[in-house]
């Protein structure tokens, strides 16, 4: 004993300890037990130096040292943006004629438990149990389209725009709040009415009430289960989007309605958009891939522009603003000055000059197209003044802008040129994308 407490006086552990105590035990005529020593935690470490970090691009950049306040628990860490592709990974959304149909059918064949003798206690157990199972079999696959159809705040912005321009602004988040809505109804009711068939004195009871509730529940989904027919329409509409890969060179077509971009994007890629001999404009975004020389390309048919500000553009106009704006395009910008496409060639100047500015970072091309309708005196459009003293618009009305190729799909007219400048242009954009990957990765902090 004086051995035990002369090793406690030496760790400086108090006698009085109430740990100590538990673990001794000193009654006389008990046999000791040498103690489990327990040594104290130090810490060494009492301030812990730390760097804030944000996403930049996709990688990780150490911010300046600034008093921010201290992240709440209930603050959740940044979540990266998505990249492009989320919509092919929506789950498969069935009717809701179905999905009452099935849950309707499994619930029926829920019998009650084995063992129960007695028959107002079974019949109220199998009531209970029905309700309960049709109210899972309703809420398991509304809660993983919740859970399943992303967020709109996390998509890349290309696919946020696709959302809001091809849906309507707020459409989208509030069918996924219908469809949540309509879960936690069905398991509100399911619940209630399971409970109260569980409570049945009687078998008749116990019947009524499992009827009630069976039919509470599918007048419930009757009447707002249409938001679920809502989303079956958004995954069709969503999977239809053309994929983008970022990674991979894209030329993106631009100019204004029916000045031949589709054409130009048949004759060019593996894309089949559709072509008109009548005013026209690409009603979404088209998608079509080239390969040269073992290298794949992707290439972006897009609706026509039109001379007038942003706030007045419908959102087909906004669709090619978007894909101007989020992915990292060259540009392939297509004129038509034979007045065939219905914008003079002024108002095409004017959206040119507009978008050439404000795009002025993209790898560029510019084709003047149906070269073979060109006449030597321009075409002016009754609108337009032709005595206007404007020398670099008169030039434009004559050749293009400068560097222009001059092209025809009709007679073939510049055509291979016009391939071997858009390879040129598109493995330029390849080292773009490459150089950009490997400042990235050079601004990566290891972990």
């Amino acid at each position: 004993m004086n051995a035990t407490w002369s090793l406690l006086h030496q760790w400086q552990i108090p006698q009085s300890s109430l740990l100590l105590r538990r673990r001794f035990n000193f009654r006389k005529g008990t046999n000791f037990v040498h103690p489990k020593i327990i040594y104290p935690n130090l810490c060494f470490a009492q301030q812990m130096q730390t760097t804030a970090y944000e996403i930049v691009n996709g990688s990780y950049v150490p911010l300046p040292d600034s008093k921010q306040p201290p992240i709440k628990l209930k603050d959740k860490a940044a979540v990266p943006l998505e990249d492009v592709g989320a919509f092919q990974k929506l789950p498969m959304v069935m009717p809701s004629v179905d999905i009452l149909y099935s849950a309707m059918r499994k619930a029926k064949r829920v019998s009650a438990t084995k063992g129960i003798s007695n028959i107002a206690k079974r019949e109220r157990n199998r009531g209970a149990k029905q309700i309960d199972a049709l109210m899972k079999e309703l809420a398991v696959p509304l809660r993983t389209y919740k859970e399943n159809f992303p967020n709109k705040k996390i998509l890349h912005p290309y696919e946020r725009s696709l959302i809001e321009l091809t849906l309507g602004d707020g459409n989208y988040e509030e069918v996924m709040g219908k469809v949540d809505k309509l879960r936690k109804k069905v398991v509100s009711v399911g619940k209630e009415h399971a409970s109260l068939c569980a409570k049945s004195l009687t078998k008749r009871e116990a019947e009524e009430r499992l009827s009630e509730g069976m039919k509470k529940i599918e007048e419930i989904f009757n009447c707002e289960g249409r938001a679920v027919d809502e989303l079956l329409n958004i995954a069709k509409t969503l999977r239809a989007m053309p994929v983008i890969d970022l990674e991979t060179p894209t030329l993106c077509l631009v100019g204004a309605p029916n000045a031949g971009k589709s054409s130009l994007v048949r004759l060019l890629s593996t894309g089949k958009p559709e072509v008109c001999n009548y005013p026209f404009t690409t009603r979404g975004i088209l998608m079509g891939h080239i390969t040269l020389s073992y290298q794949n390309f992707q290439v972006t048919d897009t609706p026509g522009l039109l001379r007038r500000s942003d706030e007045d553009r419908n959102n087909l106009e906004k669709l090619t603003l978007a894909v101007l704006s989020h992915l990292p395009t060259a540009v392939l910008y297509v004129h038509d000055l034979s007045g065939q496409c219905g914008t003079s060639p002024s108002d095409q100047f004017i959206i040119y000059k507009e978008i050439k500015e404000r795009f002025s970072d993209h790898l560029w091309l510019d084709v003047v197209s149906k070269c073979d309708l060109l006449r030597d005196s321009p075409a002016i459009f009754a609108t337009e003044d032709s005595n206007a003293d404007n020398i670099e618009l008169a030039k434009y009305r004559r050749t293009g802008p400068d560097g222009a190729l001059r092209v025809s799909v009709t007679s073939e007219v510049g055509i291979d040129q016009l391939k071997s400048r858009v390879h040129e242009l598109l493995i330029s954009q390849l080292g773009r994308i490459k150089s950009s990957e490997s400042n990235e990765e050079s601004l990566e902090v290891p972990r």
